[in-house]
């Protein structure tokens, strides 16, 4: 099903990007490998060499490219060279995303412009330069993992920057699967259930003790191999969190996506 086709993957250095790839490289698919990362940050792992390398290593193909998606330049170069290289594009993943927790008193305009450069403006933008070439794609997908719209007056609290950041993917990915039904190209949204143990959430969250409480990146991937294999003719303009995918499929027992299975699981953001 995937053998040949080709994701562009933005954010694929690591983490939920990364780990969304290697599923889809097992399955023979053409990963690009889209991030800022060449050289390995100590507290963040991985380039975007060192995670095509081990895309490659499960029997798909990968091209990394670095590519700062703030760039509108870059972006286009990013997906004319993959589309050169692989021969069209036929499913894009838009993962990159920035994050701030921070109440509007404390978040300086730089933090603010960041996440809406790279989470709102980056997933139009890279939308959008990929479009010609999803239209001539096989079964085409745009999956953006950005979370259902709750307008509950707690997640605008204490962080409201992030927030509009992170429903303004979602906003412009529920656009698109209007706009683009009728070339027969699906666009969805993914989000997990729980906390995903990714260096975002040790980092900026809640160290190992979060961690402890997070699953691993596969479950998201896994999710993701499940979305992405359905028709794009009959799948389009849903709001999908991870464990409501898998239960479809017939998985009821995550315990193997837990990082602690003893200990109990911490509910991600909009849930």
């Amino acid at each position: 099903m995937f053998k040949n086709r080709t994701v562009f993957i933005t954010g694929a250095s690591r983490g939920i990007g990364k780990a969304i790839g290697i599923r889809l490289a097992k399955e023979g698919a053409n990963i690009v490998v889209v991030a800022k990362s060449i050289e390995e940050d100590p507290k963040l792992g991985g380039t975007i060499f060192s995670a095509a390398e081990e895309m490659e290593k499960t029997g798909g193909k990968a091209l990394p490219i670095q590519c700062d998606i703030r760039d509108e330049a870059q972006i286009q170069s990013a997906v004319e060279r993959a589309a050169a290289h692989f021969g069209g594009i036929d499913i894009l993943i838009n993962n990159a995303s920035a994050i701030s927790l921070t109440p509007v008193e404390s978040t300086e305009a730089k933090r603010y412009d960041l996440m809406q450069d790279i989470n709102v403006r980056g997933t139009f933008m890279v939308s959008k330069a990929c479009i010609p070439y999803l239209k001539k794609g096989n079964n085409s997908h745009i999956l953006t993992l950005s979370p259902p719209v709750n307008l509950d007056i707690k997640w605008f609290t204490n962080h409201a920057a992030y927030t509009i950041s992170k429903y303004g993917m979602t906003m412009v990915t529920m656009g698109l699967s209007a706009e683009l039904k009728k070339y027969n190209i699906a666009a969805n949204t993914l989000w997990p259930q729980t906390t995903i143990a990714t260096a975002a959430v040790k980092n900026l969250l809640g160290g190992d003790a979060l961690i402890k409480m997070s699953r691993t990146t596969e479950i998201i991937a896994d999710a993701a191999f499940y979305i992405l294999s359905k028709s794009s003719t009959e799948c389009s303009g849903n709001n999908f969190i991870d464990e409501d995918i898998l239960k479809n499929e017939g998985i009821n027992n995550f315990d193997k996506y837990a990082i602690s299975p003893t200990d109990k699981l911490y509910k991600d953001l909009f849930i």
